[in-house]
């Protein structure tokens, strides 16, 4: 597939920003990248929660430039893109007086949310891969990640529509060989490792060290733990924003409605890389010259849903001193979810997003939800007789808290002064769901 080029002006401007930063994250001994040191960067600029809640928080350094801008080479070459999002009549009624829109990210080309970022991933470290060859040539080069499956589908689908670039995919025990079959159909050099996700990860990172001890090109490709990857999945936010102002636009006075507004935004958590870019996406908004768009986002809450058995972010958010959870284990059908423990970076923006709704009296929140395996599976079952589409169990928890009763009184509850308000769900997907896995859930879930 042939580059597409940028527009004069971003052209330039990345040409500078290459020209500032790739003296000091390339080796000067054999001229390949220094991935690492890429990512250490990028964590040192992150915004820092408020040392206190007393004082308004100062706005997040986030790039506010409009929203086509984001991850721009990435959508112009068609890696990810945009999906639908859908008005839910079965789900709506559910949660009267708010209205419920489906975020469809289950039609991305891999099957899942995660496209989006590991495009914008992909062909960054690309650009910088083949501009630390002095020569101008583009050599091959390989990323190694790690996967429960659903990263590596969406690495393997970008990077099989990028020239020069292969991939192998590590996997633990746990993954469902529906997903190793359909890696391999791909292309990807797969390798079956280790009882959890971290095993397959610890392997996944010695192969990229081995690679560049013997001067290989090889690129660590984290599943979530990336702020490249967080900047690839905020771009959902932007495009949900677009959608809701498109269809609740009045051809007759010509406006928006005036009292349009995201109560909620529903997404599942494994390592948290799709809740930082979710919370990412809702700041640059926030933060935005537009008024229009940052008043759609004022007051959001942002429900993090896990299961119970896979529940890293819950333990790390709600634990007293703030410190990072470490499960001992996963015990959940949410295989995907298979995280022992979250980014740091979900904890500190989830915090920093919480804290401006304190300071400001505005709204904006975290909110925890842990489901039963049950709860996630009929999230899964309900949403395949109302709207005709699969998802897997992992998926299945960002719409248990309004298929659930339990969960559904507690939600509504907590939107009680936020009538009218939209509920957004965001449908992240997942490969690891046919119709046989599907009714076998049923049976060991929901059937006695």
């Amino acid at each position: 597939m042939s580059s597409l080029l940028l527009p004069t002006t971003i052209t330039t401007v990345v040409l500078v920003l290459l020209a500032s930063v790739l003296p000091s994250v390339y080796s000067l001994s054999n001229g390949k990248p220094n991935f690492e040191d890429i990512v250490s960067k990028m964590r040192a600029d992150l915004p820092q929660p408020p040392a206190n809640s007393s004082s308004s928080p100062s706005p997040p350094k986030m790039d506010a430039s409009p929203p086509s801008c984001v991850a721009h080479e990435a959508r112009s070459l068609n890696l990810f893109s945009t999906t639908p999002l859908i008005h839910s009549a079965p789900l709506s009624r559910l949660c009267h007086p708010h209205p419920v829109y489906l975020k469809l990210d289950l039609l991305q080309p891999s099957g899942s949310f995660k496209d989006r970022g590991m495009a914008h991933l992909c062909t960054t470290v690309q650009k910088m891969h083949n501009a630390a060859n002095s020569d101008g040539a583009t050599d091959r080069m390989k990323v190694i990640s790690s996967s429960g499956g659903n990263a590596g589908l969406a690495v393997t689908t970008v990077a099989r529509n990028i020239p020069q670039m292969d991939v192998s995919v590590i996997v633990p025990e746990t993954t469902k060989p529906l997903v190793v079959e359909k890696l391999r159909s791909l292309g990807a050099e797969v390798t079956i490792h280790g009882k959890n996700w971290n095993a397959a990860d610890t392997l996944a990172r010695q192969w990229v060290d081995d690679a560049k001890k013997s001067g290989g090109g090889a690129v660590y490709v984290s599943p979530y733990d990336n702020p490249l990857l967080w900047t690839g999945h905020s771009t959902v936010v932007d495009e949900i924003i677009t959608q809701l102002l498109e269809q609740n636009f009045d051809q007759t006075t010509q406006q928006t409605k005036n009292d349009l507004k995201i109560g909620a935004v529903l997404a599942s958590v494994g390592g948290g890389g799709l809740l930082c870019g979710i919370l990412e996406g809702v700041e640059r908004n926030y933060h935005s010259s537009n008024e229009v768009r940052s008043k759609l986002v004022r007051g959001t809450k942002v429900v993090a849903c896990e299961t119970e058995g896979a529940a890293s972010f819950a333990a790390s958010f709600n634990s007293d001193d703030g410190s990072i959870v470490c499960l001992d284990g996963i015990n959940s059908v949410a295989t995907s979810l298979g995280a022992t423990s979250v980014t740091p970076a979900v904890i500190q923006r989830s915090k920093r997003h919480r804290d401006r709704g304190e300071v400001s009296n505005s709204g904006d929140d975290v909110i925890s939800y842990v489901c039963t395996d049950s709860e996630a599976v009929l999230g899964c079952v309900q949403f395949s007789s109302d709207h005709r589409m699969l998802v897997e169990p992992a998926c299945g928890a960002s719409l248990a808290p309004l298929y659930s009763d339990r969960l559904r009184t507690k939600l509504l509850e907590q939107l009680k002064d936020e009538e009218d308000s939209v509920i957004v769900v965001e449908v992240c997907g997942g490969s690891g769901v046919n119709m046989d896995l599907l009714r076998g859930w049923k049976e060991s879930f929901l059937e006695d």
